[in-house]
């Protein structure tokens, strides 16, 4: 996808996909929430950046950490799915025992819905995660709906999807989103290449994420859309707050501000 946009936006250019492996996918028993998640998912492609073998690396937003590397930046984002969570239940089951995710974010927020639930772990890609539930794994898993629409997975064979909505359950940061990184140098290169509105979401998200230094141990979600911000941390629960034009402008200041409302450090 993001090759494709980089030749439709710069005609005559060639695009290499370099394919690359992180830690992440290859400890595919490491438990993210004792382990932490941060960088494991991205430390790979970024050297790759620095070293100068690539000159974009496209990222899953959501596991981009708060605080960039330095000598990379953002240079923008392509058109944002669908944000929301989908709780996947094998089929026939509707209040589900066991719910398998290692996400503190989701656990905290599904655990309102389902309270007497207990959380089991799984990891595998998303084919794999959808086949262990349908076998009976776990009662039911999340997935994130925009990983489901670009594999093209609208339903799968012994499992229910049900889509979670935000005042359920608020997103990752940049959920749905795909950045591409480059280095400082090149930005400019990119300026224009990419979707505004996206980007002018995610930077108050990742403002937020960096204020807080958010991991993958500490249950937090922000996301921002029709300039509200749907907020989640495990010291305050679910929280919606309206933002004006100005807290686009100066990101860093929104996210102070609005931790310090929410009486956050």
């Amino acid at each position: 996808m993001a090759a494709a946009h980089l030749r439709a936006v710069f005609p005559g250019v060639e695009c290499e996909l370099l394919k690359l492996v992180t830690t992440g996918d290859k400890q595919a028993e490491w438990s993210l929430s004792k382990q932490g998640g941060k960088g494991l998912f991205t430390a790979e492609l970024e050297q790759a950046l620095l070293r100068g073998e690539a000159d974009v690396a496209v990222h899953s937003c959501k596991d981009l950490p708060g605080e960039m590397v330095a000598g990379l930046v953002v240079a923008g984002y392509l058109p944002r799915e669908d944000v929301r969570d989908v709780l996947v239940l094998r089929e026939g089951v509707t209040t589900p025992a066991t719910i398998a995710t290692s996400s503190p974010r989701r656990q905290m927020q599904v655990r309102k819905l389902y309270p007497a639930a207990t959380f089991t772990e799984i990891r595998g890609n998303v084919d794999t995660r959808l086949k262990k539930i349908a076998a009976g794994a776990a009662d039911a898993t999340i997935l994130a709906r925009a990983g489901l629409n670009r594999l093209g997975i609208p339903s799968w064979p012994g499992v229910v999807f049900r889509p979670l909505n935000l005042d359920e359950s608020v997103p990752a940061v940049g959920q749905g989103a795909i950045a591409i990184q480059s280095r400082s140098g090149d930005a400019a290169r990119f300026a224009a290449a990419f979707d505004a509105a996206t980007a002018r979401n995610v930077t108050v998200e990742r403002a937020l994420q960096a204020a807080l230094g958010g991991g993958c141990q500490m249950a937090f979600g922000a996301h921002v859309a029709g300039n509200i911000l749907h907020f989640f941390h495990e010291k305050t629960g679910i929280r919606t707050l309206p933002l004006a034009e100005a807290d686009y402008a100066g990101p860093t200041a929104t996210a102070d501000r609005v931790l310090k409302e929410l009486g956050l450090p």
